[in-house]
């Protein structure tokens, strides 16, 4: 309880709605949504000026308790190294915003809230959502909390996809960039991932098409999608560094119980995140990824001026978004004479380095962060 009292110490989810009918959002695939919650949290003070502003974005499992202690739980928030006094998001200098994306399952509107057309759960007639969509209703809530304009937007993985795409929604909205371990679209490999993950869930016969939550949901096969997305998460090196092929007993069992240490450990992980994140959630977020393309021109495609800068970072041992894909990100920055910095980071993490390398981050991002002026 004595690390409560450290960084940022205890924190609060709070939650905005907006979009109550008739003034429903209208997504990208034509269909509105409304009314609309969003829960976030807010780490240290927004200035007079409202221009020290710092958007957070989480990646496909993450939520917007990124720092500091909730009073219920004994962890920290997911990046809580990165933000808080003097760390790389100085809460002595910047006002961090981080929200939970829709399509999510903590806290915003997703598809296990309410209909309230029929006052179920919305299962499979939530309506599909894209990267674009969860910007337009970050939007909202930047325009509640009465800001103008964002210092930097930031986040890794998907995180990343959604700091993009702020920039090609909103650059005049938005003062600088920081895209980690990321891309400007999927390639076949990560949409292949990603299908594979949604197969095991909906073929697990507890799915039921959706409409799983009076009775349970489909932990076996949410738990298959869990693990397969951890292996993507670690890279060759680290996987050997932390389990090599040692055993959890003696001998081999000669059956299909888990004899290898990493078998255990998949295994844990994939029956922890059944009790922390809806399956149908899992549908829609990682086909939302598969949709998201800024290639080409649309990242930067509209006759405004970017005057915007990005510091674009990657990671040697991340296989899941390797780095020729943020060298892509810059190459299209570059096209545009925008101000760009990139740097990939010795790392055998894989993609969870930007979880991870803290101290790596921090001094680039605090560095990079010095030279913006709100």
């Amino acid at each position: 309880m004595e690390n409560k009292k450290e960084g940022i110490g205890e924190v609060e989810t709070k939650y905005y709605t907006f979009a109550q009918p008739p003034n429903e959002l209208v997504l990208e695939s034509g269909h509105k949504l409304g009314p609309i919650t969003i829960a976030y949290e807010t780490y240290g003070n927004l200035n007079r000026q409202k221009d020290n502003v710092i958007l957070v974005l989480h990646a496909f499992s993450g939520d917007a308790h990124a720092a500091g202690y909730l009073k219920s739980e004994e962890k920290p928030g997911w990046w809580d190294d990165m933000i808080g006094p003097g760390k790389a998001f100085d809460t002595d200098k910047y006002f961090v915003i981080c929200s939970n994306i829709i399509g999510g399952c903590k806290g915003s509107t997703g598809p296990s809230s309410i209909n309230p057309s029929t006052n179920k759960p919305y299962g499979l007639d939530f309506p599909h959502i894209t990267i674009r969509d969860m910007i337009e209703a970050q939007k909202h809530l930047i325009e509640h909390l009465g800001i103008d304009k964002i210092l930097c937007v930031t986040g890794g993985s998907m995180g990343g996809m959604q700091a993009l795409q702020w920039i090609a929604s909103y650059p005049e909205k938005v003062l600088s960039c920081i895209p980690i371990a990321t891309t400007l679209k999927h390639s076949p490999q990560q949409i292949a991932f990603d299908e594979v993950g949604r197969q095991s869930i909906m073929a697990d016969p507890s799915w039921l098409n959706g409409n799983y939550y009076e009775k349970g949901q489909p932990v076996r096969g949410l738990s298959v999608a869990r693990m397969i997305g951890h292996i993507t998460y670690m890279s060759d090196q680290s996987m050997e560094e932390k389990f090599s092929r040692r055993l959890k007993d003696e001998n081999y069992s000669f059956s299909f119980k888990t004899d290898f240490e990493v078998e255990g450990y998949l295994r844990y992980r994939g029956d922890s995140f059944v009790k922390r994140f809806d399956a149908n959630s899992y549908l829609y977020i990682t086909k939302a990824m598969d949709y998201f393309d800024l290639s080409g021109k649309k990242l930067t495609q509209k006759d405004k001026k970017h005057d915007i800068k990005f510091l674009v970072l990657s990671f040697e041992s991340d296989w899941l978004y390797p780095s020729y894909q943020s060298r892509e990100i810059v190459k299209q920055i570059r096209k545009k004479y925008i101000d760009v910095m990139y740097c990939e980071i010795k790392s055998t993490y894989g993609h969870d380095s930007f979880l991870v390398e803290v101290d790596a981050q921090t001094n680039l991002i605090k560095h990079f962060l010095d030279k913006i002026k709100g």
